[in-house]
């Protein structure tokens, strides 16, 4: 395999993300407006922000122990950094939640008070972005998100940091990305985008995708509600495909789905040939301690994490033992 140099600052960071394999197994929760929303569904306090503030802090300080590193947001998730097991390695967001719906294109944006320099500061061994990106959108809103990331890009790297993009695919003319007309179109907008942030330019370090197929609609996989849009051996190629798409080390989001989808899925993607390097887990892990945390309390949450969270990290982390490969055979020290 070619690999790709980048330079011992780089490394030696990307090393502290990872475990002893040299596989990235972090624990996400960088959300913030989505997070918002689930606990004051949730919890009658005024004071939403400190209670995030304070569930961030829970989740860190329990489930740190068991993961390689945590992905934060320097807006609720700094105290939360600050009680991370002493081993963990810290990834920073680095843009605004969500995006303006007003405007169309789905446009990423900074953090205003916030720069690479200054997450560094922090603490952070890495950097992350989200971008939403639409392969086949109008190439003038593409070519806007294509410069954007360059200048991300060219920050990071003037500061020795590794650059974590994370990418959401859409179709503009699709509404309901869960839906089978979306599914169809999944693994060309997800590869597609993998292709061109591979690209030198973008300085990315690794690659936070999603899996390139909706699991609900693969055959074997499908409820009985749905009808599968691929058969097992079409979403295998898929994987592959996904895989052979990039020159640089790439990971996986959970997007929220069960704890025990994900793991089949990462076999599933083992079995095609992926040679992911890991993932980002978040709502898999955590999402059900969110309602004992707003009607039971910090004790009741933290019983719940020091046994079903940590069973779900613990159980994650056997699998990624299995399937994941190190992002090592892609790098080497320049």
């Amino acid at each position: 395999m070619y690999k790709v140099t980048v330079s011992a600052e780089k490394m030696a960071r990307i090393k502290r993300l990872s475990n002893q394999d040299d596989v990235i197994a972090a624990l996400a929760i960088d959300q913030r407006g989505s997070l918002r929303k689930m606990l004051s569904a949730t919890d009658s306090t005024d004071d939403i922000d400190a209670v995030v503030v304070a569930f961030k802090k829970l989740i860190s300080q329990e489930l740190t122990h068991f993961s390689s590193s945590i992905l934060l947001d320097p807006e609720y998730g700094l105290p939360a950094a600050n009680v991370r097991a002493e081993f963990s390695g810290l990834l920073l967001a680095y843009e605004k939640t969500g995006y303006d719906t007003s405007e169309p294109g789905r446009l990423p944006d900074l953090l205003e008070d916030w720069s690479v320099e200054r997450l560094k500061n922090e603490g952070a061994d890495a950097i992350k972005f989200l971008l939403y990106y639409d392969a086949d959108e109008d190439e003038k809103i593409n070519r806007i998100k294509h410069v954007f990331m360059e200048r991300i890009g060219a920050e990071c790297k003037a500061l020795d940091m590794p650059f974590f993009l994370e990418i959401v695919t859409y179709d503009t003319d699709i509404i309901d990305v869960k839906g089978p007309e979306f599914a169809k179109v999944k693994p060309h907008k997800v590869i597609q985008a993998m292709k061109e942030f591979s690209k030198p330019a973008y300085y990315v370090d690794v690659l936070k995708v999603e899996i390139p197929v909706n699991m609900n609609y693969v055959e074997g996989f499908a409820t009985m509600n749905q009808e599968a849009v691929y058969t097992k051996d079409e979403a295998m190629a898929y994987f592959k495909e996904q895989s052979e798409s990039t020159h640089i080390p790439f990971i996986f989001l959970s997007a929220g789905v069960s704890m025990n989808l994900f793991k089949e899925t990462l076999m599933l993607a083992k079995t095609a040939g992926s040679t992911f390097n890991g993932v980002l887990c978040g709502r898999a892990t955590w999402k059900d301690s969110v309602g004992i945390f707003a009607e039971s309390g910090e004790q009741k949450t933290i019983e719940w994490l020091q046994t079903t969270g940590k069973n779900n990290i613990e159980s994650l982390n056997e699998v990624l033992k299995d399937t994941a490969s190190p992002w090592t055979d892609y790098y080497t020290v320049e």
